[in-house]
């Protein structure tokens, strides 16, 4: 996202409590953890793991079932990798956790009862699933469990699109895997699914699957990927804010794969991912932020050096991120962009100019400028121009250096109409 003036349509405002339905007061009440949260931790992990040649290639390979199921027996994770996730989620500031129950190769992670085609009686001989949450609860982290409709070991996966009695089958077999993982493992904060493809909401008959979620996680959260809005939306690979005020996560991978996939060194570093994260605080969405840990669990080290950066930014910088996420009216700038909470602006300076900063169109009165937690800085205010005075030459953080801007009213910063994009172009910039 380059810039533009926030326009209204993510921002509209909430119905009063009073005018709400029910159902939408419940949702609201279970989504005031998700929203506050701000930062989460995805995990792909399973049998594709072990080839390191991207999550989809058995799809993409066309490797046949029969010689991709060896690879159930092959996979001998160490004890417990799940606790190393959670402590690295932790140290980087994430607050929420999901882990690859089922991805699109049918391999469950979990003891089931509908399937011998799971780590408890293949290869680990362990519920991984369980382990996982054990470890994400230990580190007091919420738990997320993704589950891929999509299923390309089980037959009826293929000829459930053409054929009833299939269809039949491979949705109560669906239902009854959901149901597992819904009720084995204490209380889960997220279901996340995906890839639902080839069928309608009709066909998975979610309406009815995910009552019966919510009839035994009532508190849970669900995305809109069995093909029903449910509770919050879900941009991949780029960042959108969604309209009308619901909820929304953009789940971005460090490199271009999701599972480990040492061939791909195309990773992002920590400067982009707080960047990242300044983009959808500022727009009141979360950022899912994936791993791919190697096939007996370990975390390959370039995570831990992005997200060990990302974790010490957010020790100093924390409530620029997490407790900024009102809407501001803005105009890009090439040197940063803002947060905001209340009457305090948060200027995200991720270009650094020097010892002057000028910002332009600030309209609002300045009362002070200061480091978070640290000194004032020198201002002037002109109309039309903030000039941040006497700053060091070189960056105080090269990630973002942040400065907290006290105002006395709403934050707002915006150019004349002849400098902005036209409005019918503002959407499009949200996806760069």
């Amino acid at each position: 996202m380059t810039g533009g003036r926030s326009p209204g349509g993510p921002f509209q405002q909430k119905d009063s409590p009073a005018a709400m339905t029910a159902a939408e007061q419940d949702r609201q009440r279970r989504l005031e953890w998700f929203r506050a949260a701000r930062f989460g931790m995805f995990v792909h992990w399973g049998l594709y793991s072990l080839i390191g040649r991207h999550e989809w290639a058995m799809n993409r390979e066309r490797i046949p079932v029969e010689e991709y199921e060896r690879l159930a027996d092959a996979f001998r994770p160490l004890p417990r990798p799940a606790r190393m996730w959670a402590q690295l989620a932790v140290e980087t500031g994430m607050r929420y956790i999901v882990m690859t129950a089922k991805h699109h190769e049918g391999y469950c992670l979990w003891d089931s009862e509908l399937t011998d085609y799971n780590s408890a009686r293949r290869g680990p001989g362990r519920d991984l699933v369980a382990e996982f949450v054990e470890a994400a609860r230990e580190a007091g982290l919420r738990v997320g469990l993704y589950y891929s409709l999509n299923d390309w070991h089980h037959p009826d996966g293929r000829e459930c699109l053409y054929d009833g009695e299939a269809r039949k089958r491979f949705v109560e077999y669906t239902h009854g895997l959901v149901r597992e993982l819904c009720s084995n493992y204490g209380k889960i904060d997220i279901l996340w699914y995906d890839c639902p493809y080839p069928l309608t909401a009709q066909g998975w008959e979610s309406e009815r699957m995910n009552a019966m979620v919510r009839s035994l996680q009532p508190d849970i959260l669900i995305n809109n990927r069995s093909r029903i809005p449910e509770d919050f939306e879900t941009p991949e690979q780029h960042i959108t804010p969604a309209k009308g005020g619901r909820a929304w996560e953009s789940c971005m991978t460090l490199n271009d794969s999701w599972g480990y996939t040492p061939i791909d060194r195309n990773y992002k570093n920590a400067w982009q991912v707080v960047r990242m994260l300044r983009q959808v605080a500022s727009h009141g969405g979360n950022l899912l932020l994936n791993i791919g840990p190697a096939p007996d669990g370990s975390i390959p080290p370039v995570y831990r050096e992005v997200f060990g950066q990302v974790g010490r930014w957010l020790e100093k910088n924390g409530p620029a991120i997490y407790d900024a996420s009102e809407p501001m009216v803005q105009d890009w700038q090439a040197t940063g962009d803002f947060t905001r909470r209340g009457n305090t602006a948060y200027f995200h300076c991720n270009r650094w100019p020097g010892s002057t900063l000028v910002i332009g169109g600030f309209e609002t009165k300045v009362l002070s400028v200061r480091y978070p937690g640290g000194p004032t800085v020198e201002f002037e205010q002109t109309p039309g121009r903030l000039i941040l005075k006497g700053l060091p030459m070189e960056a105080p953080d090269h990630l973002a250096t942040v400065f907290e801007i006290e105002c006395d009213g709403e934050p707002r910063q915006r150019l004349s109409p002849l400098m902005q994009a036209p409005d019918e172009d503002l959407e499009s910039w949200y996806k760069h």
